[in-house]
């Protein structure tokens, strides 16, 4: 029996996810493309030139710009936009929904001004539906070349990120399933802001020490801030947190670790986002964080020290001499 699958999002993990569920001959991808232009040439040519060169697209993704086309005989929805552009891009498939699908989110972010993860924003707009999401270290750029990777499943609804793990489970793509939807999707969205540190941090030259303690206290600031709104600790220090947290900070594919890095090399952030072609969710993310911590009472050193440079124009080196000059403490 063929299963339908349609993909909200052209971008490079939206492609990469294509290549995976077009493994099993039994599923059928359709990729929506805003771009009428890039929908064409990605179909064209059967490679994302523009984000995922050298990749080939399997016989069996379809590539379309034709939103009603893409969704009327899809069974799921994999939703594969920034966190910004989500809202927006939902409020679009609403009308052309035939019935409720279920969705998984392969999204790392929180919304600025709501404060609402990605399967908060899915039900908000779509309505009470299943959502999965599927998280832990995840570059495209190898994914796409079925380079081994493992994952995470995470959903309320168990049979759900049964399904998905199903779906996409490969000889090179491992899924495992969660309960904890809340956890795995904070993890994800809040590594992205210390990975930006970690890129300050080897802009500045500090080494291999200082990139350690980096990605250590700034697990304890993403579990502190997770536990405050209900996720699991252990979480954390599995697959969707640690292990994303490692990828993200040490990647050369990591864009908000390539952000950092240039912050700490001396350029400016309007400037380093003016010339990327992707999104680094991290900066946006940041501020989100910044205002739930402050609201909240959170205690988060490094990740308001990110806040800082990026929106208040506080030089990496000011940044770091506030957190190396805090009041010791016990670990």
């Amino acid at each position: 029996m063929t299963t339908q699958l349609t993909i909200l999002g052209g971008g490079a993990m939206g492609t990469a996810c294509a290549v995976l569920l077009a493994e099993q001959p039994d599923q059928l991808v359709t990729i929506w493309a805003r771009s009428p232009e890039y929908a064409e040439q990605m179909q064209r040519d059967r490679e994302n030139q523009r984000l995922l060169p050298g990749v080939r697209l399997p016989d069996n993704v379809r590539i379309t710009a034709d939103l009603a086309a893409a969704v009327a005989s899809a069974e799921y929805l994999i939703a594969a936009v920034p966190t910004q552009f989500l809202r927006a891009s939902l409020n679009e498939v609403r009308p052309q929904l035939p019935h409720p699908l279920p969705v998984i989110s392969v999204i790392k972010g929180i919304e600025n001004g709501t404060f609402l993860r990605p399967s908060e924003i899915i039900g908000e707009v779509l309505g009470s539906r299943a959502v999965v999401s599927l998280s832990g270290p995840s570059h495209a750029e190898e994914i796409g070349r079925r380079l081994p990777a493992t994952l995470v499943a995470a959903s309320s609804d168990l049979g759900l990120a049964r399904q998905t793990q199903k779906m996409f489970n490969t000889q090179r793509f491992r899924v495992y399933t969660n309960l904890d939807l809340v956890g795995v999707e904070l993890a994800g969205a809040l590594k992205n802001v210390i990975a930006i540190a970690a890129g300050i941090s080897d802009g500045l030259g500090y080494g291999d020490n200082a990139k350690s303690a980096l990605l250590t206290r700034g697990l304890v600031e993403m579990t502190r801030f997770g536990q405050r709104f209900g996720a699991e600790a252990a979480t954390f220090a599995g697959l969707a947190g640690m292990g994303d947290l490692i990828t993200t900070c040490i990647s050369p594919y990591g864009r908000n670790r390539h952000v950092g890095q240039r912050l700490g090399q001396g350029e400016t952030l309007s400037h380093i986002l003016a010339t990327m072609t992707s999104v680094a969710e991290g900066v946006t993310t940041a501020k989100s964080v910044f205002d739930i911590a402050e609201q909240e009472g959170i205690d988060m050193p490094i990740m308001t020290e990110v806040y800082r440079v990026l929106y208040e124009s506080k030089s990496p080196a000011d940044a770091t001499n506030s957190l190396m000059l805090r009041p010791l403490r016990a670990e």
